[in-house]
């Protein structure tokens, strides 16, 4: 076919354009990886952890908790990549905010932060700089305010904690002023920070994370928080039954620096007055809420919590979770069977891998699939992982499940039909829900226990449950406990060891690059296991004086009937066939609550007590698993495959 030819101008006009485009194209693979065919889909240990910058500034919180007539400064460590900077690029951050960096130590092996002659940090706790910092990340590690080389007050989870960890976030992306030194006057500012944060951290640092994402900062993209806390009053009460025998003036003691200590005592008297014992919410709680706060979160949520977790308990992930969904917040989430422990200590490998997908795509806009796996990773046996596209399932829906006589006195059953008439229990502060639910088969003074027929298929129990009781005091205080238990033989984490379902080896496994100062290897860990007769699969808590008003307790009137529900903590739990489900009610639940002053005898209308629980496949699901009809079984996608609860700590963070 006949072309005519183009002018030696145009032809050379439309090469250079051809040229241009050719070269915009390329420069856009090494630019835009998200977008890019050949984007890159995993950061590489490419820079020098040894020659890595070490330096300390201290931010400005605005704030003078310690009211000395000066802006408190909070101390930020970092170690950063010294290439991408010599290059003119900018890094994204790691934040633990925390202040446990010098009082307690932060991991297994309870590290605390260490520094050079010139105050430079030269070992960091835990494994997050080893490995990020090679791969093109900034590690921060926060003092929080009054802690360690920080100024300032610790207000356990209030203004003064969040605001001081929210101000690194702003001072990281040019927002906040930070100085060379605590006192000095010579700024420093973040000219190798893109302003890309991720914050993580276990218990109080994780705490810090969600409470710093419910104020919405920009610059924050994600958040880890693994056994946080969302609402600190729920740390210390439920429903006004108190879960430890102090308030939060013992846990800011506990963390307080030297310095601080001497200049706080305005912050400790104030935790004092705003946390009375009597359970009352109190504006000290409202600011220490983050739940309220959850429509405010701009940063996705990789959440990891322990269902077994007694120090921090599952009502805490709970109620988070339902927020941050409610709110269209991108999210993630392991659930593992193991108490207040760490990631790192019960399933390392695959952690460290997710972990690195995680931050690679939320703060390097890498595509490499993370957000379109499963949502949900559960331990369903140790070391034995399922995964859930959505969390919870489809199909999960409420069934309400109802206490009823049995064919022995003083043993019920439990299933769909309304029960009729009484039953009577005395509280027995020496007793708790591991005798309870050993004892389910014997009528005992000191609980009411109702238990289905053995299923016939497997039943899925998703989410969060509520227990609503009507119960006639013979005093004028009552605390009540409602408890679900799979009753049948398991294998399960022993999770009332002093490990928490995990035992220390002697041996070590390297994640990332050392230096002489600062190792990149861990003491391995390995489950450790337990065979039961049974599970508790989900508590709750309540004095019954908060009938009118979870917020508020009244005294009773002894002969009066109250009709209170109890919120349960979240769960994920599979009953299988053969075994029994449980609902067991009673007073104290033994080294979980504190006994009121005094001992009732409360009687049950069974008429009006019920059990919703979340199921998969709802109300028909578990009419089929407890008459035997055909039902297809609870569908999972494995992957890879006693005795008393341990005492709650009062520290967030159980040593580990």
């Amino acid at each position: 076919m006949y072309r005519p030819r183009m002018p030696n101008r145009t032809r050379t006009t439309i090469w250079r354009t051809l040229a241009t485009a050719a070269t915009a194209a390329l420069l856009a693979t090494f630019l835009a990886p998200t977008t890019a065919q050949s984007a890159p889909r995993e950061s590489r240990p490419v820079h020098s952890y040894e020659n890595a910058v070490r330096e300390a500034v201290w931010v400005d919180t605005g704030l003078d908790g310690d009211r000395d007539g000066r802006h408190d400064r909070v101390a930020v460590d970092i170690v950063r990549p010294r290439e991408p900077a010599a290059q003119g690029r900018k890094v994204p951050v790691i934040m633990d905010a925390s202040p446990y960096y010098s009082c307690c130590g932060r991991g297994n092996e309870s590290q605390r932060k260490t520094y050079d002659a010139d105050g430079d940090v030269v070992g960091m706790p835990l494994f997050y700089d080893n490995y990020f910092v090679p791969r093109g990340y900034a590690v921060v590690g926060v003092d929080l305010a009054g802690t360690n080389r920080s100024d300032g007050c610790v207000d356990v989870g209030g203004r003064s904690d969040v605001l001081s960890a929210k101000a690194v976030v702003d001072w990281l992306n040019g927002r906040a002023t930070a100085y060379t030194s605590r006192t000095g006057t010579t700024r420093a500012r973040a000219t190798w920070s893109n302003g890309r944060t991720g914050m993580i951290g276990k218990s109080w640092d994780g705490t810090i994370a969600n409470g710093v994402a419910a104020t919405g900062v920009k610059g924050l993209r994600t958040i880890v928080p693994i056994s946080a806390i969302s609402s600190w009053y729920d740390y210390y009460f439920q429903q006004g039954a108190p879960l430890y025998d102090s308030g939060p003036d013992w846990l800011s003691d506990y963390v307080d620096s030297p310095d601080a200590r001497a200049k706080c005592a305005a912050v400790q008297k104030k935790l004092v007055d705003g946390a009375p014992r009597t359970g009352d919410w109190t504006p000290l709680w409202t600011e220490r809420d983050y739940v309220k706060d959850a429509h405010k979160v701009r940063a996705s949520v990789f959440a990891v919590h322990g269902t077994q977790d007694l120090n921090v308990r599952m009502k805490h992930l709970g109620q988070w979770w339902d927020a941050l969904a409610k709110n269209g917040v991108e999210r993630k989430i392991w659930l593992a069977q193991t108490g207040h422990v760490d990631p790192f200590d019960f399933r390392r490998a695959e952690w460290v891998r997710t972990l690195h997908r995680w931050f690679d795509h939320e703060l390097l806009g890498y595509d490499n699939g993370v957000d379109r796996e499963p949502m949900a990773d559960i331990e369903r046996h140790p070391d034995q992982w399922v995964t859930s596209a959505v969390w919870p399932p489809r199909g999960t829906a409420t069934a309400t499940l109802r206490p009823a006589h049995g064919d022995r006195a003083g043993v019920g059953a439990l299933g769909l039909r309304k029960g009729r008439g009484t039953e009577t229990f005395t509280d027995d502060p020496r007793r708790g829900e591991t005798d309870w639910a050993a004892g389910i088969d014997t009528p005992t003074a000191d609980k009411a226990g109702f238990v289905t027929r053995p299923l016939t298929r497997d039943l899925r129990l998703s989410g969060s449950s509520k227990v609503t009781v009507t119960a006639t005091p013979t005093t004028t205080t009552a605390h009540l406990s409602a408890v679900l238990v799979d009753l049948g033989p398991d294998t399960i984490r022993d999770y009332a060891a002093s490990g928490e379902g995990v035992t220390t080896l002697t041996d070590r496994d390297c994640w990332g690059a050392s230096t002489t100062g600062d190792s990149a290897c861990y003491l391995r860990t390995a489950a450790d296991t337990a065979d039961v007769g049974h599970t508790v699969v989900s508590r709750g808590w309540a004095d019954l004086g908060t009938h009118a008003s979870a917020h508020h307790g009244r005294p009773l009137t002894p002969g009066r009937a109250y009709t209170l529900t109890l919120d349960l903590a979240a769960t994920d739990h599979v009953v299988p066939a053969g075994h029994r489900l449980a609902l067991i009610v009673a007073g104290t639940d033994k080294d979980l609550i504190d006994p009121p002053s005094t001992r009732p005898t409360l009687t049950l209308d069974l008429s009006r007590t019920e059990a919703r629980v979340p199921l998969v496949g709802g109300t028909a699901a578990f009419a089929r698993a407890t008459k035997g009809s055909a039902a297809p079984r609870v569908a999972e996608r494995p992957d890879g495959l006693t005795g008393a609860p341990r005492s709650a700590g009062r520290v967030p963070e159980g040593g580990r």
